[in-house]
C-alpha cells in the first residue's frame, strides 16, 4: 500500500486511506480516532467535520475504500496476464500479498479481514459496509470468470472459493511470518480453478 501523501487528497479522502492502513496493521479496535488524524496528517477536529458518525462512519467508509481497491486490481492484473485463466488470475491475486510480504515483512493483512475477525458483533453498519465490499470485490472476480469460460451460474462460487483461499491464507502467512501459505494455495487451486472452465 502507498503511503499517505499530504497533498496528494483532501484531508477526508487521507483519513479514510489511513484508516484502511492502521486497520489491516492493528484492527479496528486498537486504531483510536486520533491516530488516524495524525496518520493522515488532518487538521484537528476533522473526524467530527467530515466523519459526524465518528469512529464507525469512518471505519464503514475505509472497509469501502478497501473493497474498492481489491475490485479494481483485478482489471489491472488482467492486463498484465497473456491468455488470462481462472489460475493465473489467482496466481495474481496472491502474488500482490507474496510480493508485499517479501519486501516489506508480514505486518499488514487485509482491511476486510481484519475488520470482520477484531468485530466479533459487528454493528449492523459496519457489517453492511463488510458485506458491500466484500461484494466490490467478488463482482469484477466473478465477471473475469465468465469472460475465461466458467459458467455464470458457477461465477460467483468459484470467486467465493478465490478470495476465501486467498483471505486464509494472508492469515497463515503473518501468522507462520512465510509466504509458504500464500505460494502453497495458488499451486494447489490451480488445477481446480482451471476445471470449471467449459470449452467453447
Amino acid at each position: 500500500m502507498t503511503p499517505v501523501m499530504k497533498n496528494a487528497h483532501g484531508p477526508r479522502e487521507r483519513m479514510v486511506h489511513s484508516a484502511a492502513q492502521l486497520i489491516r496493521r492493528q484492527g479496528v479496535t486498537s486504531t483510536g480516532v486520533r491516530e488516524v488524524v495524525a496518520h493522515a496528517d488532518a487538521p484537528r477536529g476533522s473526524v467530527q467535520h467530515y466523519f459526524p458518525g465518528g469512529k464507525e462512519q469512518l471505519v464503514g467508509e475505509a472497509v469501502d475504500w478497501a473493497g474498492r481497491y481489491a475490485g479494481s486490481r483485478i482489471a489491472r492484473f488482467l492486463a498484465r496476464i497473456d491468455s488470462p485463466t481462472p489460475s493465473r488470475l489467482f496466481a495474481a491475486m496472491v502474488r500482490q500479498w507474496t510480493d508485499e510480504y517479501r519486501r516489506y515483512g508480514f505486518a499488514a493483512g487485509c482491511p476486510l479481514a481484519a475488520a470482520t475477525v477484531d468485530c466479533a458483533e459487528p454493528s449492523p453498519g459496519v457489517r453492511a459496509h463488510l458485506a458491500s465490499a466484500l461484494e466490490q470485490w467478488r463482482r469484477p472476480v466473478s465477471a473475469a470468470l465468465r469472460e475465461m469460460g466458467v459458467p455464470a451460474r458457477r461465477s460467483a462460487a468459484v470467486a467465493t472459493l478465490m478470495i476465501s483461499a486467498l483471505e486464509g491464507a494472508i492469515v497463515l502467512a503473518r501468522v507462520e511470518q512465510d509466504v509458504r501459505p500464500l505460494t502453497t494455495v495458488a499451486r494447489e487451486l490451480a488445477p481446480l480453478l482451471d476445471s470449471y472452465v467449459v470449452p467453447a
